[in-house]
């Protein structure tokens, strides 16, 4: 099965599920007179929109390159981490709102609502749902390396955190009391702010990737280390390294004796780029510029 296909298939089992979960938890939250699940019924379906970027950008990002994309496609699937990543913001900053405004009414004298059994089994259900989603497409991500799929598995753990914290609010409301709601919002808004924290992640990478920024200082010396390895290569320089999507860029200055003949200048050049693709992958874009030593 393609990568693409592997994505593809990841990504519609866990539509399914915020699928079924956000349908359940509507009506668990209108049932069940709670309003952090009906928020959280929400962010399932911020979940559910993800999923449908997720579909829409991996099939673009498979693209083989073309005359207007000599680079390929690789960066749509980096746009859709961002999109992911800007979700995540939005439905964590409503999550905070959301607890803010309940914490203050809370405060000002307002009696807050009671919620009921049928919210808490919601909330449990969704907890242990969105975890395994998660392991399990933070896993097939890692494997196919797509920081799309890491990120969407990452959506998917934020809904099991926003219903952990409906599930605090929620149990400790129904087994302490009516004078205990208030832990509902509390809950709420430290979620909220672990959610921030993972989308500032997710925007920072896909940021950096899209603005061009260098590989890490470690993966450039290990490139550095593969074009040392041949003994008859000096002075390598002017490395400049990217990712592209699930690729990488490696472009670099090498030199060597100026009285070899071009042939075997050129085999060296050509066992250097395989052996850079045996360590980074058959896909990544290799560049070198042979340089006679001065």
């Amino acid at each position: 099965m393609t990568r693409e296909k592997e994505i593809y298939k990841v990504t519609l089992l866990g539509s399914a599920g915020n699928a079924v979960l956000l349908t359940f938890k509507f009506i668990a939250g209108v049932l069940g007179n709670s309003a952090a699940m009906i928020a959280d019924a929400v962010h399932s379906l911020s979940d559910f929109v993800t999923d449908v970027l997720v579909l829409l950008f991996v099939s673009i990002s498979a693209k083989p390159q073309d005359q207007s994309h000599d680079y390929g496609h690789g960066k749509f699937e980096t746009i859709a981490t961002f999109l992911i990543g800007l979700a995540l913001v939005a439905a964590a900053t409503g999550i905070v709102v959301s607890g803010i405004v309940k914490l203050v009414a809370w405060w000002g004298g307002a009696e807050l609502e009671m919620p009921g059994w049928i919210a808490l089994w919601a909330a449990l259900l969704s907890i242990a749902v969105k975890e395994l989603l998660y392991q399990y497409t933070a896993l097939r991500g890692r494997q196919l390396n797509s920081q799309v799929m890491i990120a969407n598995a990452w959506h998917h753990r934020s809904d099991a955190l926003s219903s952990i914290g409906a599930a605090i609010g929620i149990g400790l409301a129904i087994w302490l009391g009516r004078r205990w709601a208030v832990c509902d919002p509390l809950a709420s808004i430290v979620v909220g702010l672990m959610l921030v924290r993972v989308a500032y992640k997710l925007l920072k990478q896909s940021v950096g990737e899209l603005t061009e920024s260098s590989l890490p200082d470690e993966t450039e010396q290990e490139i550095l280390q593969v074009i040392q390895s041949f003994p008859d290569v000096q002075q390598p320089h002017n490395l400049r390294t990217r990712r592209i999507g699930n690729h990488i860029a490696i472009e670099a200055h090498v030199r060597m004796d100026g009285d070899l003949p071009l042939r075997v200048v050129h085999d060296r050049a050509t066992a250097i780029e395989r052996r850079l693709k045996e360590h980074f992958g058959d896909d990544t874009h290799i560049a070198l510029h042979m340089e006679p030593v001065k």
